[in-house]
């Protein structure tokens, strides 16, 4: 099983393999991180769950907040199941029990009113005026980040970082929208003078696969987790001996079968989900603690790259600094 750190929808620019089993799977400890909130696990081991516990997940996910004040029937009555079922949830989503969920979730939503007292929700309706939109883009962003970072595991970033800074060669992996996040991982990495191609053609990142060996490292991106470009990419990877780590929002789609390390985001894509807003902002956030924890690595050489970069450009910029003030004339340098 990989190591991971923390209902999806697919754009429509993503091809997908079929949809992770019913049956719910083992979930490794960083999952369960008690810092992170519960809604977050729920939403991304909802395609896992059975069909019952789905029932359940959604009465949850709802309305949270009325869940932790109702007692165990009631939700069982309100999911259409058992008070089983609802037991055999709570376990499969790592809180123990019934009174553990409760209380998860009303110390989650605390946390929530604490954070904002502004309800923007996340649904984007055609009578929004523009303003209205503008503040739900922007506080489903914010979230994507804030629950990213509070999930994401630091033990397994360490280790990809560590096998990333070492590798001879890194190949980053990703279709539709994930094919911006690759390639923005591989303009960072290459400043710092680090071997690093991104590919999001099928057949190329085939081929890229195909000649890895020991020593270098794939990354796959893929939101759902289940596009079948990406896995099957890594999954060529991986039997060449490179060291795979997928980044997604599902920690048990199909993509972390095939993954030696697993880094999960926490973004909730909402009414214009093929635009793939929130998730890219939340693999973003952790392409963006990757790439700082390998220029740490090689920090000389990595701010020697950077200046000989900037330098290199200098000259393709206008004579003018971001204020409207002249820039020197000897330096290209901001």
């Amino acid at each position: 099983m990989p190591t991971v750190s923390n209902f999806p929808t697919v754009s429509d620019t993503e091809s997908v393999v079929e949809a992770a089993p019913s049956e719910p799977v083992s979930v490794q400890t960083a999952v369960r991180d008690a810092d992170a909130s519960p809604l977050v696990r729920i939403r991304s081991l909802l395609p896992g769950l059975a069909r019952a516990e789905q029932r359940v997940a959604k009465v949850v996910l709802e309305d949270p907040a009325s869940v932790a004040r109702r007692s165990i029937t009631e939700v069982a009555l309100a999911a259409n199941t058992s008070e089983t079922t609802v037991t055999r949830f709570c376990k499969a989503v790592g809180v123990g029990g019934y009174p553990q969920l409760r209380i998860a979730l009303a110390a989650d939503t605390a946390r929530t009113e604490a954070r904002t007292t502004r309800n923007l929700g996340g649904e984007i309706g055609p009578e929004d005026d523009l303003a209205a939109v503008i503040g739900k883009v922007s506080f489903a962003d914010a979230r994507a980040v804030e629950e990213t970072a509070d999930q994401l595991d630091v033990a397994t970033l360490e280790r990809v970082i560590e096998v990333v800074a070492n590798a001879g060669r890194v190949d980053v992996y990703g279709v539709g929208a994930s094919a911006f996040v690759a390639a923005d991982l591989q303009q960072k990495l290459h400043r710092i003078g680090r071997v690093c191609f991104s590919w999001s053609d099928t057949h190329i990142m085939l081929t890229s696969a195909a000649v890895l060996s020991p020593g270098d490292v794939a990354i796959g991106v893929s939101h759902t987790g289940a596009t079948t470009d990406t896995v099957e990419a890594l999954r060529v990877a991986r039997e060449h001996g490179a060291v795979t780590i997928a980044v997604t929002n599902f920690p048990r789609s199909p993509i972390t079968e095939v993954a030696d390390y697993v880094l999960t985001t926490a973004a909730r894509e909402t009414t214009f989900r093929s635009g793939a807003t929130a998730s890219r902002i939340a693999q973003l956030t952790v392409i963006d603690c990757l790439f700082i924890g390998v220029a740490q690595r090689h920090m000389d050489a990595s701010v020697s790259a950077l200046d000989a970069t900037r330098d290199a450009v200098g000259s393709h910029r206008l004579g003018v600094r971001p204020d409207g003030r002249r820039r020197p004339r000897e330096t290209g340098k901001q």
